[in-house]
């Protein structure tokens, strides 16, 4: 079965390059197109998809549209099942941040190479975060510095996170420890809560902006 993706960006060009990024492999499909927040939410009450590839920021049809953070948030409180990926111009440090903390899955700029959207879209419909790089450095630069801001973990918390931040699985860090899988999720759940992100996009955005790797 192929991956159904939902498109929405107010700019005709650059919905004709994503689609075109996508519908170039086999195992993606393209099942709508929006090319506003409201359009976009229109759109998802009755075409079922495994995945959003979104705009941040799309100027309203109407006074009842959604826009920005706003949509993001709408987005996982109406359709928490549904990944969102974010497609953006915005270099606003901290709008940036809240978007990821928002339970978005992945954030990468309009202005990179698509030669990699298909992977990452498929990553995200099996719940894998992604910073594009040029994000993680805005990000970075904008951080406070980690003895100021951030919260302070356990060794054991801190080897956790930095080893899922890179790239590892629970059950790979387990291994990698030789801990029980259920001792490294409660770490990396207990590390998350004092970071306050609820989810891996937020955790994998506060890591690298912060320097914890």
């Amino acid at each position: 079965m192929k991956l159904r993706v939902v498109l929405a960006d107010d700019h005709p060009f650059v919905l004709l390059g994503v689609r075109s990024a996508l519908l170039a492999e086999d195992d993606i499909e393209v099942v709508g197109q929006a090319c506003s927040a409201q359009a976009l939410l229109q759109t998802l009450e009755t075409v079922p998809c495994d995945v959003v590839v979104t705009d941040l920021n799309m100027p309203p049809v109407s006074g009842e549209a959604e826009d920005g953070l706003r949509l993001v948030r709408r987005l996982r409180r109406d359709w928490p099942h549904i990944p969102v990926v974010v497609l953006t111009g915005v270099a606003n440090a901290v709008l940036l941040r809240a978007v990821a903390h928002s339970g978005v899955v992945a954030i990468l700029r309009k202005t990179e190479r698509m030669d990699e959207l298909a992977a990452i879209v498929r990553g995200a419909a099996q719940g894998r975060a992604h910073l594009s790089p040029a994000i993680e450095r805005e990000l970075a630069a904008a951080a406070c510095p980690p003895d100021m801001c951030v919260p302070r973990l356990t060794p054991r918390e801190s080897e956790v996170i930095r080893k899922f931040a890179s790239g590892s699985s629970i059950t790979e860090i387990a291994r990698a420890l030789g801990r029980d899988v259920r001792t490294v999720s409660s770490q990396k759940r207990d590390a998350m809560a004092k970071l306050g992100v609820s989810n891996d996009a937020g955790l994998f955005a506060f890591v690298r902006a912060h320097g914890l790797l």
